[in-house]
């Protein structure tokens, strides 16, 4: 038995489901390592810089010494069985956080000491923000130069909106920091520099912290009872709290998002980690925590049907994640929320309204496996061999459908095109394309209407790098590929109206379809609308207005100024001639396209871009340099603050100004300089510049 394996695994009140979450390089890979190494799992500790970490397992994180794709594994501590997951810092991966917090019942967020909170973790918040998950904050590299930890415990309050509450304080710091002070016991722990951080004593408060810890602790105990009832009065009365008491206050908030308890530590010093795990136990959510989630009934979508974290209840499960393994197939993680998956026995897939057989479940230890023949509710682990699931399927009992809330995917805004050096390579190009876009819903494989140039698309330069080398080293394909293009979009600034009519005969059948659509602008964040407003009988057929707007769809794929996907469009149907026996499905939906082309193109189109967030960090001495560069860039600076010893310049710019920009940064900071990036929103290309994307396109001379 592993370590500290609990003797009532089967009480769903010693499991926990945790993500770890940061910016790129706050140290959530180090981190996990040593929740590793301290728990038994694994018995060395893997470093991020020597390429040998457990969940860092593929050749390119390897190489790059980054996450890439979320790592999912299992351990024990203290009578507690806690399933981890390692998610990506850097925002091209963003979709693997997205998709790891749609699981999760909490999470550590872990933050750079030295710069508090950073682009990327004000991403990661939101997303946690979104699916309701309970955090604990890990204030990490208390040994580094530039360590602040009350001035990245108030950026959280400041730039995150948090309520962070502080139950340890840092004993020093940079190279003279031994350990951490815990308020909640008032003792203190110093780790051992000998044994990898295995061992460390627990002692009084130093002398010289006495006053600082006395004034934490009540601070620390006036917030705790702000925010919980019970307490409040006999605070103000004076009386005396126990530890038990604070503790169970703390987890109640912790678990309804009105507090993030904050911790300290050096992880790759070996500092900190065993009460962070102590803090997993006390504060983050079991299963039973947090409320059950909401589904809805497949064929009645207003029906709403609980799924209760219940062993003995119908099966609801989530498809979370989608990856190939090159022995034993495709593997499809899975979260239990309700009921239990045994091997052997059918699953219902309600959006491909197909079965799905459960030949083999595991439970994952990064890239290894161990096999089991049961996932009850609570638990996570993967199916091997499923053929029509994919990222955000719901599998229930066929008896019993219920159709969970699927994954929002963020749209793709880089592209390049691709293609096979001989004919040979072309089918194994084209199968290893579908399997990365299998894997990975941020990514898509187009053909280009116009070139007949295969496209592959990607959330930034990196994500794109990483794809074609999995293409190249894993699917073993020989591939010509040209340079990263933005992928722009299209719009309309009016609105109009146009019908389209189809009156056809095929095959020997008469085909008919009249439509009148209306076109007007909407956000762009909000992409497309529908709106039915013809009069109830108008057309007898649901499936003919079904039909109407996939037309509608389709033919926003191309758009009408270049040839990019539209948004921003709200499409009404305000008129429609139904003729009996010749009405059609495919007369209607190619009378829609006919009418929103026309529609569209009077509609005043504009060209929309991908316009980033970036922040670029840089000495003083070359601040002039690089608002001058980000100027020239068509950059928008919205601020600049000083950080330790340099400036934080905040900006927004197009992405097709931002090709090679590292090395132009290197240039003017001589190497000193550092930034990165977050795609925000898409704008209008400016006329001129529109202009010549448009003349070197061919669509105007």
């Amino acid at each position: 038995m592993p370590p500290g394996e609990p003797t009532k695994l089967e009480d769903l009140t010693f499991t926990r489901n945790i993500g770890v979450m940061a910016h790129i390089d706050a140290g959530k890979t180090t981190t996990s390592e040593r929740i590793l190494f301290y728990s038994g799992k694994s018995h060395k500790i893997g470093e991020v810089h020597d390429g040998d970490t457990v969940m860092d397992w593929m050749e390119q994180e390897q190489e790059r010494g980054i996450t890439i794709t979320a790592a999912a594994t299992m351990c024990f501590w203290k009578d507690h069985r806690i399933n981890l997951i390692d998610t990506p810092g850097h925002v091209d991966f963003t979709i693997e956080v997205e998709r790891s917090l749609r699981v999760l019942d909490g999470a550590i967020a872990v933050f750079d000491v030295v710069n508090g909170v950073e682009p990327q973790s004000e991403t990661v918040w939101r997303q946690a923000n979104k699916y309701k998950v309970p955090r604990i904050c890990f204030m990490n590299k208390m040994d580094r130069v530039g360590a602040n930890f009350h001035g990245s415990v108030r950026s959280l309050a400041e730039k995150l909106g948090a309520n962070p509450i502080t139950i340890q304080l840092p004993i020093g710091a940079e190279d003279t920091f031994l350990g951490v002070v815990d308020l909640m016991e008032m003792k203190s722990y110093v780790w051992s520099e000998k044994d990898k951080g295995e061992t460390f004593v627990v002692k009084d408060i130093p002398d010289d912290m006495r006053e600082e810890v006395k004034a934490a602790r009540d601070t620390m105990i006036e917030k705790i009872a702000e925010i919980d009832e019970s307490l409040t009065d006999r605070f103000l009365m004076g009386e005396e709290i126990s530890v038990e008491e604070l503790r169970r206050a703390l987890r109640r908030a912790t678990v309804e998002l009105k507090a993030f308890p904050v911790l300290c530590g050096a992880a790759f010093r070996n500092k900190g980690v065993q009460p962070l795990l102590d803090a997993v136990v006390h504060y983050l959510p079991s299963p039973l925590d947090v409320p059950p989630i909401i589904g809805h009934d497949p064929e009645r979508p207003d029906k709403e049907i609980v799924c209760k974290t219940d062993w003995d209840a119908h099966v609801a499960a989530l498809a979370f994640k989608i990856s190939a393994d090159p022995f034993a197939g495709s593997l499809t993680f899975i979260r239990v929320y309700s009921g239990t998956v045994k091997t052997g026995e059918q699953l219902f897939n309600p959006r491909e309204q197909k079965k799905e057989r459960i030949a083999r479940l595991v439970k994952l230890h990064a890239n290894s496996r161990e096999d089991v023949s049961e996932l009850k509710a609570g638990d996570i682990g993967a199916v091997i061999g499923l053929k029509f699931s994919i990222t955000g399927d719901t599998l229930c009992n066929t008896s019993h459908p219920v159709l969970l809330e699927s994954i929002q995917f963020p749209e793709p805004v880089i592209a390049l095109a691709i293609e096979a050096k001989s004919s040979a390579d072309q089918d194994k190009m084209v199968q290893g394309l579908q399997k990365l876009e299998r894997e990975d819903p941020s990514c898509r494989v187009k053909i280009d209407q116009e070139t007949g140039q295969m496209l592959l698309y990607g959330m930034g330069e990196l994500h794109l790098e990483i794809l074609v080398d999995r293409l190249l080293r894993e699917h073993k394909v020989s591939a010509n590929v040209g340079k990263p293009q933005v992928t722009y979009r299209e719009t309309i600034t009016k609105r109009t109206r146009a019908e389209g009519r189809y009156e056809r005969q095929v095959a020997g059948e008469n085909h008919f379809g009249h439509v009148v659509v209306e076109l007007e602008p909407i956000e762009a964040a909000k992409g497309f609308e529908f709106k039915n407003l013809l009069p109830a009988g108008k057309i007898p057929k649901k499936e003919i207005a079904v039909a109407i707007e996939a037309g509608i769809r389709e033919s926003m794929e191309n758009g009408v100024l270049a040839g990019y996907q539209m948004m921003g469009i709200r499409a009404v149907l305000v008129d429609a001639t139904y003729r009996e026996p010749e009405a059609s499905e495919m007369a209607f939906k190619i009378a829609a396209g006919m009418a929103f082309r026309e529609a569209a193109r009077n509609a005043d189109p504009q060209l929309l871009e991908p316009v980033f967030k970036i922040e670029v960090v840089t000495p003083d001495e070359f601040m002039g340099n690089v608002i001058g560069d980000l100027n020239s860039r068509r950059g928008k600076v919205h601020s600049m603050n000083a950080r330790h010893n340099a400036q934080v310049v905040d900006a927004e710019v197009p992405l097709a100004t931002m090709f090679g920009y590292a090395t132009d940064l290197r240039s003017l900071t001589q190497g000193r300089g550092t930034f990165s990036m977050e795609f925000i929103h898409f704008s209008v290309v400016p006329p001129k510049v529109a202009h010549e994307i448009l003349t070197r396109l061919g669509r105007i001379s």
